[in-house]
């Protein structure tokens, strides 16, 4: 009902919507994990774990929304295979490979938690490092493939989250920040 209503682009606009929160989403989450890892975050603080957590679970949701409310989408017409399998659809390649293969793996490592007992949190801790990369990903579908890359009101947000957490990747990657202690000393 509320497609006809609006048009049959309120599944292209739900699909937006839901892209962009992902991306936030994930950016908040992916900064909090790497300040909470580089224990960036005094011991006295409140625990952000379950804040992580959440916008993890919440993360994963949207990128579900996004890729589902595309089936609707009158101009793109895709199959269930075009927004879920790498490869399957021609529009926008690579982009598009690039965001399905970003979902897949933000939503695998991060249902990983769940499992981290089975696995054992050493494997799981791994695993869970490339969870950044499955974000850098996400900001490469989204500037790559979006409708909105070059918008203010697009790349504003989007950097108020992303930049802190490419600087606390960044410093990861170079051994600024240690796992074990608080940040090193040049």
């Amino acid at each position: 009902m509320l497609a006809l209503a609006t048009g049959t682009h309120v599944f292209w606009i739900t699909s937006r919507a839901a892209g962009m929160a992902a991306l936030l989403l994930a950016s908040l989450s992916v900064c909090i994990g790497l300040a909470m890892g580089g224990r960036l975050i005094p011991r006295g603080t409140r625990d952000l774990r379950t804040t992580h957590e959440a916008l993890s679970l919440a993360t994963m949701a949207a990128l579900a929304v996004h890729a589902l409310s595309l089936l609707g989408d009158s101009y793109l017409h895709p199959s269930l295979a075009d927004v879920t399998l790498p490869f399957a659809s021609s529009y926008a390649q690579p982009w598009m490979t690039i965001g399905i293969l970003a979902g897949w793996l933000t939503i695998l490592l991060g249902l990983s938690y769940y499992v981290r007992g089975r696995i054992g949190v050493q494997r799981w801790r791994m695993l869970h490092r490339f969870t950044a990369f499955a974000w850098l990903l996400g900001l490469v579908h989204a500037l790559g493939e979006g409708t909105d890359t070059g918008a203010v009101w697009f790349l504003a947000p989007l950097a108020l989250v992303a930049l802190p957490a490419l600087v606390l990747l960044i410093a990861r990657m170079l051994g600024g920040v240690s796992t074990g202690g608080a940040v090193r000393r040049a």
